[in-house]
C-alpha cells in the first residue's frame, strides 16, 4: 500500500501524524497556495498535478494505491480531479471531510452559492464585514468599496484593494471568547463565511449568534460522489481494513 494524501486541512495534518506513527507508506501532498505550509511528519511535495492528466501520470509514476483527499471542502477542482484521475489509474480513493455546518437556533443565516452571491447580499455602503474566506476572494469585494472589511487569513494577499480594511493574520482554531472580542472591538454588522465545517473555524459563528450577527452563508460547491469519512480516525480504520 501506498498512500497520496491531498492535504490543506487541520485533518489532514492530524491525518498525516497518524500515518506517520502507524509506519505507512505516505506521501502528503500541498497545493502550494502558503509560503509557509506547516510541517509534516511524511515525505512532502508541493505544487500542482497539472489537471487530471497529471495527476494521473503521478499516481501511476509512483505507484500510488490509495488517495486520502483531505484538501479544503472548497478546493472543488482538486477533488472532482482527484476522482476521476483515481478511476482512470485503478486507485483507492477517500475523502476526509467534515460534515457542513448547520445552522442553529438564534442564527440568522443567508445561504448564498458563491462569492458573487455573497458579494450581491451585502449592503453597498456603511457596513462593517468580517470577510473569514480567506485570501483568495478578497479582491472580489472591492465591487463594494464602501464598506469596512476585516480580514482574516494565513497570510495576507500580495494586493489588497479595499480602501478601508484591517487585516488579522492567524491559524485556527480559534475560540469563541477571541472571535467574539474580535467581531465588538470593530462593530462587526455582518459575517461573511465558507462552510467549511469542522471545529477549527466553528467560533466565528458561536459569536455571530451571541452578538445577533447576520452570517453570508457560501454553501459548499458541488463535487463528484465519493466515499466521505468524517475523522482521520475512520480513514485510518479504512486504511487498516484496505490492508488486511
Amino acid at each position: 500500500m501506498r498512500i497520496l494524501l491531498l492535504g490543506g486541512t487541520s485533518d489532514a495534518t492530524q491525518l498525516a501524524a497518524r500515518l506517520s506513527a502507524a509506519g505507512r507508506d505516505a506521501i502528503f501532498s500541498y497545493a502550494g497556495r502558503v509560503s509557509t505550509p506547516t510541517p509534516q511528519p511524511l515525505p512532502t511535495r508541493i505544487g500542482g498535478f497539472g489537471g487530471i492528466e497529471g495527476l494521473e501520470a503521478y499516481l501511476r509514476c509512483e505507484r500510488i494505491t490509495h488517495v486520502v483527499d483531505a484538501t479544503h471542502s472548497f478546493a472543488a477542482n482538486m477533488s472532482r480531479n482527484a476522482v476521476a484521475a483515481c478511476t482512470r489509474a485503478g486507485v483507492k480513493l477517500v475523502a476526509l471531510e467534515r460534515s457542513a455546518w448547520v445552522a442553529q437556533p438564534g442564527d440568522d443565516w443567508r445561504p448564498v452559492a458563491d462569492i458573487t452571491e455573497a458579494i450581491a447580499a451585502l449592503p453597498e455602503r456603511g457596513a462593517r464585514i468580517f470577510l473569514a474566506t480567506g485570501r483568495q476572494n478578497v479582491a472580489d469585494f472591492a465591487r463594494k468599496p464602501e464598506n469596512f472589511y476585516l480580514l482574516r487569513y494565513i497570510e495576507p494577499p500580495k494586493i489588497i484593494p479595499l480602501p478601508d480594511y484591517v487585516g488579522l493574520a492567524g491559524r485556527g482554531p480559534f475560540t469563541v471568547e477571541g472571535d467574539t472580542a474580535v467581531m465588538r472591538a470593530h462593530r462587526i454588522t455582518h459575517l461573511v463565511a465558507k462552510n467549511a465545517g469542522g471545529d477549527a473555524a466553528r467560533a466565528k459563528l458561536e459569536a455571530a449568534r451571541a452578538l445577533s450577527i447576520p452570517v453570508i452563508m457560501i454553501e459548499r460547491p458541488a463535487v463528484p460522489e465519493r466515499l466521505r469519512l468524517e475523522t482521520p480516525e475512520a480513514v485510518m480504520d479504512w486504511l487498516a481494513h484496505e490492508a488486511s
